[in-house]
């Protein structure tokens, strides 16, 4: 297993909706990130800079990469951008 440490940064005026889709993670979500080797996922938000720490475990074979590809992570995805 290898950590991964990376930032996002959330749009202007979503910090609500930020932590409405992101207090309880859906079950398809979490199945698309065990499917790609993800575990141990941990976002913080800063918001004085609407910043996003993300931490996370990859395994060795992992498919990380093709998570923003996904559907289900686009879904989620709307509020932040890399």
């Amino acid at each position: 297993m290898q950590r991964v440490a990376f930032k996002m940064t959330l749009k202007p005026g979503v910090v609500a909706e930020y932590k409405k889709r992101h207090d309880e993670i859906w079950p398809e979500l979490a199945a698309e990130l065990k499917a790609a080797g993800v575990s141990d996922y941990s976002i913080f938000l800063d918001e004085a800079t609407l910043t996003l720490f993300a931490v996370q475990k990859v395994s060795a074979d992992n498919t990380a990469a093709k998570l923003p590809d996904s559907p289900i992570v686009q879904n989620g995805g709307a509020t932040w951008r890399r």
